[in-house]
């Protein structure tokens, strides 16, 4: 059976952690590869011995950690050696790279070390190739994917929005501060805006909540699912989001999705999610005003909801391929 070492640099609960127990844990997969999660330093991943057929990266890439991987591909050159982009994509490099040059020589640098590289998303998939980061036959497109079937199991709401959903990192890339801004402008005394999570920015966070009694922080999801069946509805005004499980999550649980029309929530947004073109508060304000006010809890048309037993199926055989070929 094929050994694949999966090399990660941040074991924290999370979607990349919950990826891979899907992978390890799935019937078709298992038949085919035993999947190794091994944490390493993101500067020293070739620092303990790797005993695998095939090495997975899901590691940033950085200038500090380039020599690391460097000495990874040195170490194991009869070794095929993958990475999966779980980081970059076209909204972070506007959001945070002022000198893209030097960023583009860095990923391309990186990129040139493995034998294939894994977008997460067809947008991010383009945006690669847009770049010329990798050469066309070494990019493959694999969206992630988790255990669904505690999402599937949710009641579907019924009525109208009422309770507004965000989960995630407390991070400047979820734009949870954008949203709390937004909903603070939205009236009805009957609304809650729930998010989900702990981070850096939760002290700012709580800063900017604390002038609506309407916001409430739950604290970090250990069960997302459990998250999402408190809320009516599940947004994501996120500034950059490679791909985003939770629009995955909140689909599968048959809720209205908002997202902002960027990276892979767009892919998402071609399966039924609500887009948001803009992240000014405005633009929040504008479209959380509809959502509570136009918008039925249960809206999902048939097509969208079977759209929705897809993901698996397609995360599974993209590995499947990958793997075979």
């Amino acid at each position: 059976m094929l050994r694949i070492a999966h090399l990660i640099d941040d074991t924290q609960p999370g979607g990349v952690m919950r990826y891979l127990d899907f992978l390890a844990t799935s019937s078709e997969l298992t038949g085919l590869a035993d999947h190794q999660v091994i944490p390493v330093s993101r500067i020293r991943p070739a620092a303990k011995p790797i005993e695998a057929d095939l090495i997975v990266s899901h590691l940033t890439i950085t200038w500090r950690g380039l020599p690391g991987l460097m000495l990874l591909r040195a170490s194991y050159p009869g070794t095929p050696i993958y990475h999966v982009e779980h980081s970059y994509c076209g909204g972070f490099a506007a959001a945070n790279v002022t000198a893209h040059g030097r960023f583009r020589s860095l990923l391309g640098s990186g990129y040139s070390l493995f034998d294939r590289v894994v977008a997460v998303s067809t947008v991010q998939a383009d945006w690669m190739r847009r770049l010329d980061l990798i050469a066309a036959k070494r990019l493959t497109v694999i969206p992630p994917c988790v255990d669904l079937g505690a999402f599937r199991q949710i009641s579907a709401p019924i009525g109208p929005v009422r309770r507004i959903g965000a989960i995630g990192r407390f991070d400047r890339q979820k734009g949870f501060d954008i949203l709390i801004q937004a909903f603070r402008s939205v009236p009805g005394e009957d609304l809650e805006l729930l998010i989900f999570g702990d981070g850096p920015e939760a002290e700012r966070l709580h800063q900017l909540g604390a002038a609506d009694h309407r916001v409430r922080f739950p604290g970090f999801a250990a069960n997302p699912a459990d998250a999402i069946a408190r809320c009516d509805a599940v947004v994501m005004p996120s500034r950059w989001e490679p791909f985003g499980l939770v629009a995955l999550e909140a689909r599968s649980a048959q809720r209205p999705l908002m997202v902002t029309a960027v990276d892979g929530l767009r892919d998402h947004v071609a399966m039924g999610a609500i887009p948001v073109r803009g992240l000014a508060v405005e633009n929040w304000t504008e479209a959380l005003s509809d959502l509570v006010e136009h918008q039925n809890a249960l809206t999902l048309s048939g097509e969208a909801v079977a759209s929705i037993v897809e993901p698996e199926v397609r995360t599974r055989r993209g590995w499947c391929d990958l793997l075979s070929g």
